[in-house]
């Protein structure tokens, strides 16, 4: 979202009051986070400290009770608060909590409103690892999950009275499903149930802000655009402003005393903060939370030329004769390009799949593009799902995420759209 087209971000007229929360997505991801004033730094400090000081006894004693200031690292950093300040006004939301990987965002949301005899609905076209997680780690802590077709008729014959939470992938990868975010809020919300949307292939906002649309939280990897380059690992959830906890026992149960009546409007963000990072101890580490900041700041300008040129090569290679089927949601005949039209805005994201007779003789032959298994890298990644990413998934699962024996995923940089056209040629 250019400054000029910010979408959901206000229109406010320069003021004393303007904010962050006034400004286009490409200021904020610049400005917001970094205090103003005398002798402060123009750019996130990297603050590397295990501990912080208190005064009295009572400081102590209620930071440790409200974790509002900052008391020990694996619970808050200044680095990592101003963060998850930027990302929280990207997102436009309502607090963000920072954490050590992507997959320790989805852990901490899903934990967040479910225990054990909870029940999870999922969309099958989804990353390898969460998957995972659904079928091999949530029953381990009793949790059930069920996932199925990515549609609003599916989502909604799957929920059952125990359900806590509907989870699908805003851009899935690799197949480029889009959540239809409008409706199956709709359905999460008639049950009692939250709706959390992996953002990772959205850009931390840059092409959908689902929280706009109706979800409750946006958990996503900040390892793929965010970071940028391939150098850094992370993760966040961030929470809207309109989640209904009051049919969840894990907020209700304790009457004056639940977390509902204690934390207020806060308590999903507090849970998710308390779990992630108190308990579970999946921090952030403070230089990492400064590689993901300096990344978001040029996110903008990255991946308006990633879509761009992610278009042209599938439009190259849905037309080139060695190639088999391809799948981009920017294609007007990919199943779910109207809601990529609907939901997305500067491009249909960065992440293409194609399909080629070898992928081993294929990948082989590359000279530009390189084999590596991560996404939103500047530099043209590929890899063979079937093998790698989506290897240890059950086969049927595989397919569901629009993974064949022959499909390769590409994750687009930033080089020359002419250079990766002849590399990929010359290789098929």
């Amino acid at each position: 979202m250019s400054d000029s087209a910010a979408g959901p971000m206000n229109d406010a007229a320069p003021g004393p009051d303007w904010t962050d929360a006034d400004w286009g997505y490409e200021t904020a991801a610049v400005q917001s986070g970094i205090p103003r004033g005398l002798g402060q730094t123009i750019g996130f400090p990297i603050h590397a400290a295990a501990a912080f000081q208190f005064d009295t006894l009572e400081q102590a004693q209620s930071e440790f009770q409200n974790n509002t200031g900052l008391s020990y690292a694996r619970i808050q950093n200044p680095t990592t608060r101003a963060l998850e300040a930027r990302i929280t006004a990207l997102e436009g939301g309502a607090d963000t909590v920072a954490l050590a990987s992507g997959q320790a965002a989805t852990l901490t949301a899903i934990l967040s409103v479910c225990r054990a005899g909870d029940h999870v609905v999922s969309a099958s076209s989804l990353f390898g690892g969460t998957t995972g997680m659904l079928n091999n780690i949530l029953p381990l802590m009793g949790i059930s999950a069920t996932l199925v077709d990515n549609t609003p008729d599916a989502v909604r014959a799957a929920m059952q009275d125990n359900t806590r939470l509907v989870w699908a992938e805003m851009i899935s990868n690799p197949a480029g499903d889009i959540a239809d975010i409008g409706p199956f809020a709709e359905t999460a919300h008639e049950r009692g149930a939250l709706l959390a949307i992996d953002n990772t292939c959205g850009g931390v906002g840059y092409l959908c802000r689902p929280l706009d649309h109706g979800a409750d939280m946006v958990a996503q990897s900040l390892t793929k655009w965010a970071g940028g380059h391939g150098s850094v690992m992370g993760g966040s959830v961030t929470v809207g402003t309109r989640h209904d906890l009051t049919r969840n026992p894990i907020y209700t149960e304790g009457g004056e005393n639940s977390v509902l009546k204690v934390r207020g409007d806060n308590a999903l963000a507090w849970r998710q903060r308390w779990l992630g990072a108190s308990q579970l101890g999946m921090t952030l580490a403070p230089h990492s939370a400064f590689l993901i900041a300096q990344g978001l700041e040029t996110l903008a300008l990255r991946m308006a030329r990633e879509c761009e040129t992610a278009l042209e090569l599938a439009q190259w290679l849905q037309a080139h004769p060695r190639v088999g089927h391809v799948s981009y949601p920017g294609l007007a005949d990919h199943p779910f390009h109207a809601q990529a039209q609907r939901y997305l805005g500067n491009g249909s994201g960065a992440v293409l799949a194609f399909e080629v007779p070898d992928p081993a003789a294929f990948l082989s032959r590359l000279r530009v593009l390189r084999v590596a298994p991560n996404l939103g890298d500047v530099r043209t990644l590929v890899v063979h799902p079937w093998t790698t990413t989506h290897g240890r998934v059950p086969e049927a699962a595989r397919h569901a995420a629009g993974v064949t024996p022959q499909t390769i995923r590409m994750s687009v940089g930033v080089e020359g759209v002419a250079d990766l056209k002849a590399d990929i040629a010359a290789a098929l």
